[in-house]
């Protein structure tokens, strides 16, 4: 595809799409372009050309085929959370779905039409009217069709399995502008690589996705003293061994309101009451909290703080690595917590993700998404308030920790956060999938139309 393009193609597709879509166009140099291009990441310089803000299924077709006409690359935005910033297509066309935000429940069938710009608190909030709750991750902001392509961690997959593994179908306009509906007896091949392959074979206008009982669901944060972090870990390694699949445990070091380092653990907790309360405090008892907030939770209860950490962290700039550990090991707890102790700024962090239960009994080939092992997602965030400088010294952090990662960890690594240099661990990340996942590459993109944030393995 061709990757640098002159004014007069772009506003060639400006004009033409301008004629055509019922959304509306933002070309570079106009008032809106400023706040249409910002992105999560404010360390993000790419430039796109224009925006295709789009509205319908219909204004993306327009906008897919007045790209290839032209010869404009593009890319395609939902909630614009990619850490690298692939949503922005320097000098290219981005298909932006963030005005297609709407979510449909069907309550007794406990599913969800959810169109491909809308966000996880979208759905929170219209599953939760009905006692309902999907299986998607811990930041609101997130774009639903984004963290499903890629496969989705979250604190109900021990219950569930993956998001990715919860999408019962699609509609998806492919390359060459056709828009095609899949699911398990429609383009089935498709329909398998989408679950874990991300955006690289078409545009998702909307999923519907499946929905479960929302129970009596326990959730909050326990913080602990950073002088506790490696006993409190290691009790936690081997708690998780027997961890119930109603629990889900994420995990995150950085600083706490004091500005030293701190261990948070967020639990969220799907199922008898009873039983949830006395994990939940056996949980807590594992080191003596600084602070704990426990107690019965709606979902979006659960996102509220995590937002609320967004959004005061906006326009901060960012790095991001990413290792899959078998276990928590001794030596990786020892590795993690000395580099939090070095980090270089108060918002670099670590987190994890115990992917563990129903998500671990789903068969490796089912879907794209290949690592089914037990395992715990380490994601590796180095962040700091734009000072002027490249951040040299904050993105070496989080090389370097990773690098350290690396002799402990499992090969590959969790797809939606590698960066575009991560080859080495593309290659890696889908395991015995990854030669199908070339083949329908080649089969529904050949022309490489499609470049998404999730790198697919290139040999």
């Amino acid at each position: 595809m061709v990757n640098v393009t002159n004014k007069s193609t772009t506003s060639d597709a400006a004009a033409e799409l301008g004629a055509k879509m019922q959304g509306r166009i933002v070309s570079r140099g106009e008032d809106e372009y400023a706040r249409t291009r910002r992105v999560w990441n404010g360390a993000v310089e790419n430039q796109p050309a224009l925006f295709a803000v789009c509205e319908t299924s219909a204004d993306v077709q327009a906008a897919v085929r007045s790209a290839r006409r032209h010869g404009v690359p593009l890319s395609v935005r939902g909630g614009g959370h990619d850490w690298a910033g692939r949503a922005l297509c320097p000098g290219g066309l981005v298909i932006d779905l963030g005005m297609m935000r709407q979510v449909i429940v069907d309550p007794h069938a406990r599913t969800a039409t959810v169109s491909g710009g809308a966000r996880i608190k979208d759905v929170a909030a219209a599953a939760g009217f009905y006692g309902l709750v999907a299986a998607l991750g811990n930041c609101g902001e997130v774009g639903v069709t984004g963290l499903t392509l890629g496969g989705g961690y979250g604190p109900l997959n021990g219950r569930y399995g993956l998001a990715a593994d919860n999408l019962l179908g699609a509609e998806v306009v492919l390359a060459d502008g056709r828009r095609v509906t899949t699911g398990p007896d429609e383009e089935p091949e498709l329909f398998w690589v989408l679950r874990g392959g991300g955006g690289n074979f078409g545009v998702v206008t909307s999923m519907r996705i499946q929905l479960h009982e929302a129970r009596r669901m326990l959730a909050g944060s326990i913080v602990y003293p950073w002088t506790e972090a490696e006993s409190v870990l290691r009790r936690y390694a081997a708690f998780a061994e027997t961890m119930p699949d109603e629990l889900g445990v994420s995990a995150i070091m950085t600083s706490g309101p004091d500005g030293q380092p701190a261990l948070m653990l967020s639990p969220l907790w799907n199922g008898d009451q009873h039983r949830g309360e006395r994990i939940i405090g056996e949980l807590q008892a594992l080191g003596t909290p600084q602070f704990a907030q426990l107690g019965p939770m709606t979902y979006t209860d659960m996102l509220a703080p995590f937002d609320a950490w967004v959004a005061e962290a906006a326009g901060c700039h960012w790095e991001i690595r990413t290792r899959s550990l078998p276990a928590l090991m001794p030596g990786a707890i020892d590795t993690i917590i000395s580099a939090v102790a070095r980090k270089t700024s108060p918002r670099t962090a670590v987190a994890f993700h115990h992917f563990h239960g129903a998500a671990t009994r789903i068969p490796a080939n089912a879907v794209a998404f290949g690592l089914r092992q037990e395992h715990f997602m380490v994601e590796i965030i180095a962040g700091w308030e734009p000072d002027g400088s490249d951040g040299a010294a904050h993105r070496q952090w989080a090389q370097n920790l990773c690098k350290s990662l690396a002799p402990l960890a499992l090969p590959g690594g969790y797809a939606n956060l590698l960066g575009p240099d991560d080859r080495e661990q593309a290659a890696a990340a889908y395991g015995n999938n990854a030669a199908r996942l070339r083949a329908l590459k080649r089969r529904f993109d050949p022309d490489r139309v499609f470049a998404s944030a999730i790198p697919l393995p290139e040999r």
